[in-house]
């Protein structure tokens, strides 16, 4: 049996474990690796990819065995049932100061489960949630752990050498107890969620009101990409609209029109509503893409309902300006919910999220990286008390400039009858947050008519309650009186 050449040790081998593997290797480091399959592990030995910092197991004992102690390993595993039954066979084999990363998409309270679980065990448990896809793996992610804070010291110099880097400062950092790791990364992918969508209904409105060509939606998108807007995303759009078959259609008008999804953006939305934080943005692209996997019926209603698309509103000299503020000032507006909803649940949990650090993470590595989160992530180090990024002197600056065309680009694509979630949500949140007065109070009205459910008013302090016999038949009793 191999005894404790490696200096952490890494279970699955998929795309993602296999890159993190290459890349600790990369950085110096041994690494025993094992897969529930042995022809995976036997065929990644033998590639030579790894040399002799490589070492494959086939035994779970051997695979521990392999390690130096404190013994680090890195699960790169399905999230669900086979994280638990993974952790559940590594337990009687691991000692006390051992850590057990989760890398993988883990759902954040199943995380906060497992850290309270092995809480007292002595195994230091860390929900890490790892960004940049297969590329990020192999050449440096942005990296989100949390869980048991002993945990930090022991996987720090691996975790932060690996990662990316903005200048010298690696993407990678403490995020807090508990499940905060994979909440954060939640929130991550459900902005990713939206930083899609938005960049999709540029792309629909370009194609369908404006009229460009694949080849002109290319050059626009790599014009953007060295603005404001420059981002991994922008970028690859640019890529994928260049991409041009044999027979000189564009690739993307071959692709068919049904996204799919993981979960992670739904998972946001749930937690969302769970904190009471509007993250609408985000809503919207997962609604979007839940009809656009309704790719029949819509043929269906296409027929039913067959008004063609008017490009007259885009017949304009300013509709591709005003269609980057849209793009700008939405994006401004899903990246504060985002942070709203990481604020709640911070207090909620108790987890002191840091929105500089974790901005700042975010500015290399993963899928949202951008010249943006710079601007978010000075604006949060200024001022690390801000209560909506809304609300920063840049930020405000920025949306006050952009709002114009943003409106224009909404009616537009209204009168088109070109579908624009993200935007329209967007702007119905921001006209919202900025109204001293909404229609809540005929909302509280109509509850206490039917449900005695009372009400404050603003000519007094706030916490009293109010009720009105609307009907002359209710009398004083109010639902708080005679709920159970």
């Amino acid at each position: 049996m191999i005894e404790h050449q490696a200096d952490i040790g890494v279970i699955g081998l998929a795309v993602m474990g296999r890159n993190l593997v290459m890349n600790l290797i990369d950085h110096g480091y041994r690494v025993a690796v094992f897969n529930r399959t042995p022809s995976k592990t036997e065929a990644f030995v033998s590639s030579g990819e790894g040399g002799n910092a490589l070492i494959g197991t086939y035994a779970l004992t051997e695979f521990v065995a392999a390690i130096a102690r404190p013994r680090t390993v890195l699960m790169m595993i399905k999230a669900g049932d086979p994280v638990d039954a993974q952790i559940n066979a590594l337990r009687p084999l691991l000692d006390e100061g051992d850590v057990i990363i989760d890398g993988g998409n883990s759902l954040f309270t199943d995380t906060q489960r497992r850290h309270e679980e092995l809480e007292g065990t002595g195994i230091l448990y860390v929900g890490a949630g790892v960004s940049g896809g297969e590329e990020g793996a192999r050449n440096g992610p942005s990296i989100m752990p949390g869980g048991n804070s002993d945990a930090w010291p022991v996987i720090e110099p691996m975790l932060t050498a690996i990662s990316a880097k903005v200048g010298d400062e690696p993407m990678a950092a403490w995020i807090g107890s508990g499940g905060a790791g994979h909440f954060v990364k939640m929130v991550h992918n459900g902005i990713e969620y939206g930083d899609m969508q938005v960049i999709a209904e540029a792309y629909d409105i370009m194609r369908r009101g404006i009229g460009l060509t694949a080849n002109q939606m290319h050059e626009q998108f790599a014009q953007w990409n060295t603005g404001e807007l420059d981002s991994y995303l922008i970028e690859i759009t640019a890529d994928i609209l260049s991409n041009i078959q044999a027979d000189g259609t564009a690739t993307i008008d071959l692709i068919l029109d049904a996204a799919g999804q993981k979960g992670m953006g739904k998972w946001a939305v749930i937690s969302s509503m769970e904190e009471g934080i509007p993250v609408t943005l985000v809503g919207e692209s997962v609604y979007a893409r839940m009809v656009s996997a309704l790719i029949d019926e819509r043929a269906i209603a296409a027929s039913v309902f067959d008004t063609p698309i008017d490009p007259a509103p885009f017949a304009s000299d300013d509709a591709l300006a005003d269609l980057h503020d849209a793009l700008y000032a939405s994006k401004i507006v899903s990246y504060a919910q985002g942070f709203m909803l990481m604020d709640a649940a911070s207090i909620a949990y108790g987890w002191d999220l840091d929105a500089g650090t974790i901005a700042g993470i975010w500015r290399a590595g993963c899928i949202i990286r951008s010249r943006f989160l710079a601007n978010i992530t000075n604006a949060y180090r200024a001022q690390p008390g801000l209560e909506n990024l809304l609300l920063d002197d840049f930020f405000s600056s920025e949306v006050k400039s952009a709002v114009p065309g943003w409106r224009r680009t909404v009616a537009r694509a209204a009168t088109s009858g070109i579908p624009a979630p993200a935007y329209s949500s967007a702007l119905a949140f921001f006209d919202s947050y900025r109204s001293r007065r909404l229609p809540a109070n005929l909302l509280q009205a109509q509850r206490d008519y039917f449900g005695a459910h009372t009400y404050e008013r603003i000519d007094k302090q706030r916490g009293e309650w109010f009720h009105t016999d609307w009907t002359g038949r209710g009398g004083n009793v109010t639902s708080g009186e005679y709920q159970a």
